[in-house]
């Protein structure tokens, strides 16, 4: 699968999926462990595998869900991350869509507050992170500050925050 097909921006979702409490229990089973089986998760929330089956394809056609492997960037040697608060003029969307092209930036949100933009990285080291911040990011246009926060140590990361 290629690094486009992976990115999910919500304003692009395909088509809306009924989200059920049966579709809720069945995104939370996977919240838990992406790899559980069918049957294992139509076990635990009452419903035969060729249904859960049927209801996670439309979950990922719909592009609600993602299933994908989550890695440590440590251990695969980005020794930086870092989180860069983006002042921008004029459309703050367009930065985004140009920031979203670069291949370190992991993930962008457009907001509210101190910063227009928030975007997050993963270097290899400190030379990289330079390189993206000073001739990637403040090389557009729009862009008229950053404030960099370097990760020191991750504490929590979690992706089962549960359907609510």
């Amino acid at each position: 699968m290629n690094r486009k097909s992976q990115e999910q921006d919500s304003s692009d979702a395909k088509s809306p999926v009924p989200v059920d409490e049966l579709s809720k229990q069945i995104i939370e089973q996977l919240q838990e462990d992406g790899r559980r089986s069918y049957a294992a998760i139509g076990k635990a929330v009452g419903l035969s595998e060729a249904a859960v089956r049927q209801r996670v394809q439309r979950l990922l056609d719909s592009g609600m869900v993602q299933i994908v492997g989550v890695t440590d960037p440590l251990q695969l040697g980005f020794l930086r991350q870092a989180m860069i608060g983006v002042n921008v003029s004029g459309d703050a969307q367009l930065v985004a869509d140009a920031l979203a092209e670069i291949p370190e930036i992991e993930y962008v949100v457009l907001t509210a507050g101190s910063f227009d933009l928030l975007v997050e990285v993963v270097c290899r080291d400190d030379e990289q992170l330079l390189e993206v911040i000073n001739r990637r990011i403040r090389s557009l246009d729009a862009v008229t500050g950053t404030e960099t926060f370097v990760y020191l140590k991750l504490r929590k990361q979690t992706y089962a925050w549960g359907t609510r």
